[in-house]
């Protein structure tokens, strides 16, 4: 290298020095930024976490050891709404429990769980006489055919009415556009809700 050449060399070193050191910076920072990318992971806004840790209230009542209104994770069913209450009264009525009380059924904010005492008429046992007179159909636990039995009620919309449990009032079939108003106003004073 001749002196001329050693001049301008020195003379655009730091430039030349700046300019390597800004390439070396953003072909790092491009490198970190898609190592970055890859680390995170993307959420919905409504995570699964958050939806897991929804509360929904539940009435136990009826032959539990501790009745009352609980806190319940979303997606609890009957058999933990019945362990928070205690558990079964020794006064439950056994055969009503292992007959038509569905312990893996999916409770909903508001819903009520009935445990009947033993000797106590339920709706789901319709079939027997109370004084001469059929006690009323628990819309939420009859079964098919009992469901059946109610005028304007076939088999469709029996059906119906036991996919869409749990009701809060015997209200819900017309809110749910289960039954029009015409068939509600003949099975009203043949339905209950416990």
């Amino acid at each position: 290298m001749d002196g001329n050449s050693f001049e301008k060399l020195e003379k655009f070193k730091l430039p030349i020095a700046l300019s390597i050191l800004g390439m070396v910076l953003i072909v790092g920072g491009i490198f970190a930024s898609g190592l970055n990318q890859t680390r995170q992971v993307q959420f919905p806004k409504e995570s699964l976490v958050e939806e897991s840790q929804k509360m929904i209230s539940v009435d136990v009542s009826g032959a539990v050891n501790k009745p009352g209104v609980y806190q319940l994770m979303t997606g609890s069913r009957i058999e933990e709404a019945i362990a928070v209450a205690g558990g079964f009264a020794q006064t439950a009525n056994g055969e009503y429990i292992s007959k038509y009380l569905n312990m893996a059924q999916k409770l909903s904010d508001g819903s009520k769980v009935y445990v009947p005492f033993e000797g106590e008429t339920t709706g789901s046992q319709s079939s027997q006489a109370v004084a001469g007179v059929q006690s009323k159909i628990n819309i939420n636990t009859a079964s098919q055919s009992e469901l059946e039995s109610l005028s304007g009620i076939g088999s469709g919309r029996a059906s119906k009415i036991i996919s869409d449990r749990p009701y809060q009032k015997i209200e819900d079939l017309l809110d749910k556009k289960i039954v029009g108003k015409s068939v509600f106003e003949q099975i009203k004073d043949s339905i209950t809700i416990y």
